[in-house]
């Protein structure tokens, strides 16, 4: 796992490119601009794999997570999460966010194996017009973990 800077906003595109529509995959400016922003985490899996996380106050939130299609279901999403979680719980973060599509099985279960649960729903919210249900978790903060 890289913690991912600016000089990584290619690969990163390249990952998400090939993991979701033309519609929805972020470009390259988009990753730099993202990771060039303060609290914003990028973590990449150079076999396939990235997510950006932000971290406000003591709240974080999932911006993307990709996993390259011939690399589901073998834990590399798991990992990355794990990962985005480690890094915003040293961060100072407490609570983290994510959307996903009602409609995405895979990320739901994924996101409700990690311990998110519903706790919104934006109707309409993707080009698609699926909703967006909003998950949330608990995340421990570093300085009440003991480390």
């Amino acid at each position: 796992m890289i913690r991912a800077g600016v000089t990584h906003a290619a690969a990163m595109a390249a990952i998400h490119g090939a993991s979701f529509s033309p519609a929805e995959a972020w470009g390259r400016d988009v990753f730099a601009l993202q990771l060039a922003l303060p609290g914003v985490i990028g973590l990449l899996d150079p076999a396939g794999g990235v997510v950006l996380a932000r971290v406000a106050a003591d709240e974080a939130e999932i911006l993307t997570l990709a996993v390259q299609p011939d690399l589901r279901r073998q834990r590399v999403g798991h990992r990355l999460l794990a990962a985005a979680l480690a890094a915003v719980r040293a961060a100072g973060a407490r609570t983290m966010f994510l959307e996903v599509s009602e409609t995405n099985r895979p990320a739901r279960g994924l996101y409700e194996s990690l311990g998110f649960a519903q706790v919104g729903r934006r109707r309409r919210y993707y080009s698609d017009g699926s909703d967006a249900l909003v998950l949330r978790r608990t995340v421990i903060c570093a300085a009440t973990a003991g480390g």
